[in-house]
């Protein structure tokens, strides 16, 4: 079984950086190995189109490029898409619209091999992540679900007011706050910079801090990013492929046109 770097990090208590794709396609994964500054890499699998082959060759570049990997999952089938990428060799998950304890307790155990030490539901197969044929419910395996990270979206208004309880669940490694989803469920729809909003995710912060889970904040750029810094945040996580290509593009197009205007 493969070394999970995100996991090791985050065990020796060092900050960490990804980057999120909507895309599968492999040498995307390789040219950000290339940069030498990524961590890992989080497949944004609850937008993106995607098949069972997609996850393996996804798993693979970031093996080759010495990364680790994550997938976003929808809040169903979570449980089924969470064993079918960790099966595929993607080694951390972040679940997304989690409501309550009960649903951050089935996050945990979707992930967490089927034994009664772990208390996962995650049991023996054959798939790409043991060798198809070697290492299948083998001591080596449960360790690395054990070890795999379980990540938790927290971006409704019932897991913010919950999220004391919600983070009391064993085996919760990290949470992330969702400005958009949040605006939305508390009659805010896309105004995501409101002060309730802020103050949701300023909480979700540091109660995580507090209760020893690590904080992840997704940004777009450097800025602002000192007040994470000032809070306690280590991990953040760079814009998104599509993101990037659209404002690189619009900046630069508008600008040509200014230029080309002239003519």
């Amino acid at each position: 079984m493969r070394k999970n770097k995100l996991r090791g990090l985050l065990e020796e208590g060092r900050p960490t950086i990804g980057t999120r794709v909507l895309s599968v396609w492999p040498g995307l994964v390789e040219v950000i190995g290339h940069t030498g500054v990524i961590d890992y890499v989080e497949f944004l699998g609850e937008y993106a189109p995607w098949d069972l082959h997609d996850l393996e060759n996804f798993a693979r570049a970031t093996e080759l490029s010495d990364m680790s990997s994550m997938i976003k999952v929808d809040q169903q089938p979570r449980s089924f898409i969470a064993q079918r990428a960790l099966g595929a060799g993607i080694q951390n998950i972040l679940f997304a619209d989690v409501r309550t304890a009960q649903d951050a307790r089935e996050c945990v155990r979707a992930v967490r091999a089927d034994t009664p030490e772990s208390g996962g539901i995650n049991g023996c197969h054959g798939r790409r992540n043991v060798g198809y044929i070697l290492e299948g419910g083998s001591p080596e395996y449960v360790k690395a679900m054990d070890e795999a990270v379980v990540a938790l979206m927290i971006e409704k208004k019932e897991a913010v007011d919950s999220l004391e309880e919600i983070l009391s669940v064993k085996g919760i490694d990290m949470v992330q706050f969702g400005p958009g989803d949040y605006s939305m469920s508390v009659g805010l729809a896309g105004k995501r910079t409101h002060p309730k909003v802020k103050e949701a995710e300023l909480k979700t912060i540091k109660t995580a801090l507090k209760m020893g889970i690590r904080p992840r904040v997704e940004i777009n750029g450097l800025e602002n990013i000192e007040e994470y810094i000032e809070l306690g945040v280590r991990d953040f996580s760079l814009s998104t492929d599509l993101v990037i290509l659209y404002q690189w593009l619009k900046k630069n197009g508008e600008d040509l046109k200014k230029m080309l205007s002239k003519l």
